[in-house]
């Protein structure tokens, strides 16, 4: 169970280009001081408050912050919707959002587009689909083929859209990655699958893990920093 509560919207906050915004409000039993957080992929703003902590003292914190809370919502990347027009970053391929040239019903991938019936949610909801259906073939060939060479079996590969984690592995086996893996260039995908490949044998972060990983993977040190300096600007489609 999640010790932060769910998130509630306390009031507008000012900032000083004269923006306001919706400041969201969570108590935490962990928590040992005020603190706040920003969302890289929706630019929600999030007040963390210990659990006795008055809430006068976590808006005047909030306040004397403001500055540094415009300049981070300054420094997120635009937000790509998923409408015609629109260009994805596929497994290093570009490709264009276009509705269909011939009144298809289907979604269809031609030489550098993807044509997708329907307007609005719709065709927003049909690129999703699509991506989360390329992102299971990928990562599933990828996965299977490294399970064999660590020899450890995969109960499950599930692909969910986690707000922190780019993929994770169960002590049962189970395999968890982010379907937006598939528009990071294919070398960051085949590092983040061997990490959670490798830990179907070793579940840690030791010597033994690490010198596994560049075996299934090769040195993947620039790929880390790829993702590092780059995550944000994945969570930002769509």
């Amino acid at each position: 169970m999640s010790i932060l509560q769910p998130a509630n919207p306390v009031r507008q906050l000012a900032l000083p280009d004269g923006r306001e915004i919706a400041l969201l409000l969570r108590r935490s039993a962990k928590a040992r001081r005020v603190t706040l957080r920003i969302d890289d992929a929706n630019g929600e703003v999030e007040l963390v408050l210990p659990r006795r902590a008055a809430l006068k003292e976590g808006l005047a914190f909030a306040h004397a912050k403001a500055g540094w809370i415009a300049a981070r919502l300054n420094a997120l990347p635009p937000a790509v919707p998923f409408r015609p027009g629109a260009v994805l970053p596929v497994l290093g391929n570009n490709v264009a959002l276009m509705q269909p040239i011939n009144g298809a019903k289907r979604v269809r991938r031609t030489e550098g587009a993807l044509q997708v019936p329907g307007d609005g949610a719709e065709f927003a909801g049909r690129v999703r689909r699509w991506l989360i259906k390329e992102a299971r073939r990928e990562i599933g060939t990828r996965a299977h083929q490294l399970a064999l060479e660590v020899e450890r079996p995969i109960k499950r590969i599930a692909i969910r859209d986690p707000a922190t984690r780019w993929g994770s592995c169960s002590a049962a086996g189970g395999l968890s990655f982010s379907w937006r893996l598939i528009l990071a260039p294919p070398e960051v995908l085949d590092y983040v699958v061997a990490h959670e490949v490798a830990h179907l044998r070793e579940m840690n972060h030791s010597r033994r893990f690490w010198s596994l990983v560049e075996k299934l993977a090769g040195d993947c040190k620039a790929r880390r920093t790829w993702l590092r300096r780059n995550g944000t600007q994945l969570r930002r489609y769509g």
